[in-house]
């Protein structure tokens, strides 16, 4: 049986890369817990060979005149028997019959290379859920739960997207292959955790650098992204290269390029605003699509804005939004006043 422990460790290693070393000593430290709780002694030594490829496991007894445990006791008699050089007040090793031997190392090696086994593939998985954290990655749709949780296999493993990490309204069917993105990886005891979402403004970032080149490129940058998932995102873009237009480049031949990130995200409305180091300037396009008149910076960030009276409601949107959104995308204060 040693041999062939020896002999799995190894492919162990070679195939899912757990060292043999750090096998050995999770299986010494398994049998000696088996011992204890089978043999019902404290005291056991084992020792690991692999010149030999064995193990043998002993048990220790202290050496005293009156035995009162036979389990971690034996009489200086017995243990002359076993060993000439005994003496009182010392260790006596008993080697274990190869029977209990064999029934202990075959149950613990056993559990010990199972579990060994899951804490590496569950490493692999969280290490290749890390590498790629932050990124878009495209999923199959496995299973949609009456609670409306998606569950998907991104090729690492199967993740759930959660209700609150989905584009409100969209609906999904098994089979259904769609893009999500990786916002957070967390080290639990059964495994990595892995948050995906389809509603995180990176999200919309990372198809923003996936279907522009000029963003991939570098060309054009992304200065800031707002959203309101299943509603309205604004992303504010600015080029390095004075002969690109930020905004065309991501709008594209007859709009082409927005369209397909558009109908990635069932018709969300997208703002794309040209950024500008002047506030006032960046303000009002942060507030389209409506016509602004005039911006005031009040204050450190706070700016007044004065619009036509027909293009009040507009520059607010429903509910606030647009105002709300703007807001965010430059970080001023924005209170906006009709213009008479």
């Amino acid at each position: 049986m040693n041999s062939e422990l020896f002999s799995a460790l190894e492919a162990l290693e070679k195939e899912k890369g757990i060292p043999k070393e750090y096998m050995l000593e999770r299986i010494e430290a398994a049998l000696q817990s088996a011992f204890k709780r089978e043999v019902g002694g404290e005291n056991c030594r084992v020792v690991i060979s692999e010149e030999k490829r064995d193990i043998k496991i002993y048990q220790q007894f202290e050496i005293v005149e009156e035995v009162e445990d036979p389990t971690a006791q034996i009489s200086l008699e017995d243990a002359k028997k076993i060993s000439k050089k005994s003496a009182l007040g010392g260790i006596c090793e008993v080697e274990m019959k190869p029977k209990n031997f064999r029934r202990l190392s075959a149950q613990a090696a056993k559990q010990v290379i199972i579990q060994g086994i899951r804490e590496e593939e569950r490493k692999q998985v969280r290490n290749e859920y890390e590498t790629r954290r932050e990124e878009l990655v495209t999923a199959q749709v496995t299973k949609v739960t009456p609670d409306g949780a998606v569950i998907v296999d991104t090729g690492t493993s199967e993740a759930v997207i959660t209700p609150e990490e989905q584009i409100p309204g969209e609906k999904f069917s098994v089979g259904d292959r769609i893009k999500v993105y990786i916002s957070e990886v967390k080290s639990e005891v059964r495994g990595p955790i892995v948050i995906l979402s389809r509603s995180h403004p990176n999200f919309v970032r990372r198809l923003f650098e996936l279907e522009i080149p000029e963003i991939a490129d570098g060309v054009v940058l992304i200065r800031n992204i707002c959203r309101e998932a299943g509603s309205r995102t604004k992303i504010s873009v600015y080029s390095r290269d004075e002969d690109v237009d930020a905004v065309g480049s991501c709008v594209g031949n007859k709009g082409v390029r927005i369209g397909n990130i558009l109908d990635e995200l069932g018709g969300e409305k997208i703002d794309i605003v040209r950024y500008s180091d002047d506030p006032c300037e960046y303000i009002a396009a942060a507030l389209a699509p409506a016509n602004i008149n005039s911006v005031e910076i009040e204050g450190e960030r706070s700016a007044k804005v004065y619009v036509d009276p027909d293009q009040l409601s507009l520059a607010i949107g429903k509910e606030g939004q647009n105002a709300r959104l703007a807001a965010r995308l430059t970080g001023y204060k924005i209170d906006i006043k009709s213009d008479k």
